[in-house]
């Protein structure tokens, strides 16, 4: 049973609600063309904002119009998704000083952030949260504390270590307190309002909710017509419910000086569940601030959400739409004609149903005008040039040429560098957006090391990848995190594509840049060259080569804490060089005990070498005296 609800929070959950409900009232003209987007993207391209406030079906003016529709928008976004899932999601942290400790707590958050991120399935979100963004123009990541994720800390298994939880948000659950302010930090105030399940809600806080049918988009009851306005009259994505729903409420409110901690309110069912400081300490210096990060397809002056391709497209595509249709029925009167008759001298039923089918005996009034087929005319020229111009407002608007839509070079483009430079343009159009969701991304990494700061106090296990590509267990605390420098470690994605890297590759081939004073190459880099060039494992002679290179990587972390003795089956060569570069590294800067191992164990390889060459001299003169 629940507890009787107090005065306070009565009233507390009635603010509560109002703010809501002024906030959803504020932000409805965005969400409708939020709808119009998703509408026009999976093919309702007849439906229009109603001056009623809704989502609905234009209609017919006559019954014999055509209304097909030619989705030119669906595989423009689809293109434009492709080209965003270029961008990796992998960061590294900077060390906030180059000491050694500092050096070693990047690399332990950078392992960190990529652990977190793949357990999460990063990847995956972010084309969740792409496809959001592309559609609405905004999408936003929610990166939490789970209490119920981690090691399991009890025999019964109910108490868990924690471990951060990353969702993706849609634009229609939050709520801004200024949509003029386009920064989130900015915002004194957010809400972030979704629709649960009746047995979530009485799982996670214990209240007795009665569930309603509830559209996911509108927050408001499906029984509802009118009035709010929010009534699905247009099949598709408008009309997504959940039959046992309840609406919960999260408002955040940041620090002000009665509140230092900031506040976080959330209301369930009519109660209110939660009434405290905001939860984390994810913001900049130390500071409490929202558990979200955001990313926009275009950024809007003046405006907390985006703006998106698909809405400057659709005016395009109902023009597009018209002149096909238009230009079909045309094409169908000629097909068909149109027949004149005389009052009373046929009967018209019967033409009507049947038309004039080959062979047809047309019998008509004596003395009366046998029925005659009108001059359909051919179909105006206009059309196919209104159609072209489209087409070309279509690449202009998006930014999608049809190089990249199409898969097909223009029939007026036969150049390599044309072609490069459409492609060139296509990826500048778009590198808007990816750096909206790189920023994103760097966002997420900086809260999951501050999440783990404020939650790790106690030394914990993390399995993450090693140096060499192998899967380890890592220790660390809260401690070891002390820097939140995270950046990216590659360059943009979607400029840097393997066939352009393959081609600059080939250049400085040619330009003989990567072989030495003979003329020759060493088999070092030529196991790079293969891997930059995307070939991986692709010759199974160079199997060994990357296996002298993982094990001279592991010998250089070993000789961090102490001496390591060569084996005489390395390839010493490969093993000097790979050594040589922790040798002229910061590390081997700062600590003379790690640079006089480093430097013994290169000469220990030098020696080994001598002697394997010695030795292949000597069976070489034997073999040439017998």
């Amino acid at each position: 049973m629940n507890k009787e609800i107090s005065e306070r929070e009565k009233q507390t959950v009635s603010e509560l609600r109002a703010d809501f409900d002024a906030r959803r009232e504020a932000r409805r003209p965005l969400e409708l063309n939020w709808r119009l987007n998703m509408n026009f993207v999976v093919g309702n391209q007849f439906a229009e904002i109603s001056p009623r406030g809704d989502i609905e079906d234009g209609g017919r003016q006559y019954f014999w119009q055509c209304r097909e529709v030619y989705n030119h928008i669906a595989p423009i976004v689809e293109t434009r998704l492709a080209k965003l899932s270029r961008v990796k999601a992998k960061v590294s942290v900077r060390p906030a000083t180059a000491e050694d400790d500092d050096t070693a707590a990047a690399e332990t958050a950078a392992k960190l952030i990529a652990a977190v991120t793949a357990e999460n399935g990063l990847s995956e979100l972010i084309g969740e949260a792409n496809a959001w963004s592309e559609v609405t123009g905004t999408a936003f990541y929610k990166i939490v504390w789970d209490k119920g994720k981690g090691m399991v800390l009890a025999a019964d298994g109910k108490v868990r270590e924690g471990d951060v939880r990353i969702t993706v948000v849609s634009p229609f659950e939050i709520f801004p307190e200024n949509l003029a302010v386009a920064d989130l930090d900015a915002q004194p105030s957010v809400i972030h309002a979704r629709v649960a399940d009746a047995s979530e809600v009485k799982r996670v806080w214990g209240v007795d909710a009665e569930g309603q049918e509830i559209n996911v988009f509108s927050f408001e009851n499906a029984d509802v017509a009118g009035g709010a306005g929010y009534r699905a009259t247009v099949p598709g994505v408008v009309s997504r419910k959940i039959s046992d729903g309840v609406v919960v409420i999260e408002k955040y409110e940041l620090p002000t000086a009665e509140r230092p901690d900031g506040r976080l309110l959330i209301a369930a069912g009519g109660r209110l569940v939660h009434d405290g400081p905001l939860p984390y300490i994810n913001g900049e210096s130390g500071r409490r601030g929202y558990p979200f990060a955001r990313q926009t397809c275009l950024s809007n002056l003046g405006s907390f959400f985006g703006s998106s391709v698909v809405e400057r497209i659709i005016p395009v595509q109902r023009a597009f739409n018209a002149v096909k249709n238009r230009k079909h029925e045309f094409m169908d009167r000629i097909a068909m004609g149109v027949l004149a008759v005389e009052d009373g001298s046929v009967d018209t039923d019967a033409l009507e149903e049947e038309g004039l089918p080959p062979g047809k005996i047309l019998v008509y009034r004596p003395g009366s005008t046998p029925p005659v087929m009108l001059n359909p005319g051919s179909v105006p020229s206009e059309f196919g040039a209104e159609e072209d111009k489209l087409l070309n407002e279509f690449v202009m608007i998006s930014g999608v040429s049809e190089v990249t839509t199409y898969s097909q070079v223009p029939a007026n483009v036969s150049s390599g560098t044309a072609i490069s430079l459409l492609l060139e343009q296509d990826d500048t159009r778009i590198s808007l957006t990816a750096e909206s969701l790189r920023e994103a991304v760097k966002l997420i990494g900086k809260h999951i090391i501050r999440l783990y700061k404020q939650f790790a106090a106690e030394e914990r296990m993390k399995r993450v990848v090693g140096e060499g590509g192998e899967v380890e267990m890592m220790a660390f605390s809260a401690g070891e995190l002390s820097s939140e420098d995270v950046v990216f470690d590659t360059v943009n994605e979607i400029e840097d594509t393997l066939s352009a890297r393959r081609a600059m590759i080939y250049d400085l081939l040619k330009l003989g840049l990567f072989t030495d004073e003979n003329g020759g190459m060493s088999a070092r880099t030529k196991t790079k060259l293969l891997e930059v060039l995307g070939f991986g494992n692709w010759e199974q002679s160079r199997d060994i080569d990357e296996a002298h290179i993982d094990k001279a990587t592991r010998e250089n972390l070993l000789l961090e804490s102490g001496s390591v003795v060569p084996n005489v089956m390395d390839d010493h060569a490969l093993h000097i060089a790979e050594h040589t570069k922790l040798l002229v590294s910061a590390k081997c800067d700062k600590s003379g005990a790690l640079k006089a191992r480093v430097e013994e164990h290169i000469g220990l390889h030098k020696q080994l070498g001598s002697l394997a060459s010695g030795v292949a001299a000597l069976q070489k003169e034997m073999g040439d005296v017998k």
